[in-house]
């Protein structure tokens, strides 16, 4: 299924061709995936200029089977340890397997063995794997969020990334969010940014503020 999805959007949306920006998604990717649990995968990434219709997005994504694309916008924001934990978080999706559980939920396992053939002329295919694709972009549950978060804090210490910078990641978006009048379409929705800053840093034993308890 992640493949067929991956190839759906190697056609429907822009892939950055930079040297630049793949060799250094790649070199950090390489060392989180180092330190990870699920070693029988390969992984894949991705930068990406596009969507479909032609916008791009403060927002990255996973997919089942290894496959993990960055918008550039969001790229060109995170220093390298922030990239890392971003990489590592959606690493950590595809670790705890997200991605079927959440599938299973919204499409159905009949629609769900669809997306999962190998049949592209059939409609029901593209719907099956249209359906998917857009259950890739929205917002995973409040525990699935917390689990890829602990997660990323791990494989960013493994690795030998601040994990720190996961609490820079919520707070730079969120400041961003409000400059803009489009929502951030990453880390969005659910939990609050507040209560995952907390939980990473309840994860690196850090003093907690008054602040750490307001949902913002």
């Amino acid at each position: 299924m992640g493949r067929n999805i991956a190839k759906a959007i190697s056609k429907e949306f822009k892939l950055s061709n930079s040297p630049y920006d793949i060799q250094r998604v790649q070199k950090i990717a390489d060392q989180i995936v180092e330190v990870i649990d699920r070693q029988e995968l390969s992984y894949y990434f991705y930068v990406i200029l596009e969507d479909e219709k032609g916008e791009s997005h403060i927002n990255a994504f996973s997919l089942p089977g290894g496959y993990v694309y960055i918008f550039k916008e969001l790229l060109d924001m995170l220093d390298d340890d922030e990239l890392a934990f971003v990489i590592a978080h959606e690493i950590g999706h595809i670790v705890s397997r997200h991605h079927i559980k959440r599938l299973q939920a919204a499409m159905g396992y009949n629609l769900l063995l669809i997306a999962s053939a190998q049949a592209p002329a059939d409609p029901e295919f593209s719907r099956g794997l249209s359906f998917a694709i857009v259950q890739m972009l929205v917002a995973y549950s409040r525990e699935d969020e917390f689990n890829a978060d602990e997660l990323a804090v791990k494989y960013c210490q493994l690795a030998g990334f601040d994990p720190k910078a996961g609490i820079e990641v919520q707070e730079k978006l969120y400041k961003e969010s409000k400059k803009k009048l489009r929502p951030i379409s990453y880390f969005r929705t659910h939990p609050y940014t507040a209560q995952r800053i907390r939980r990473i840093k309840e994860r690196l034993h850090l003093p907690l503020g008054v602040e750490d308890y307001i949902n913002f």
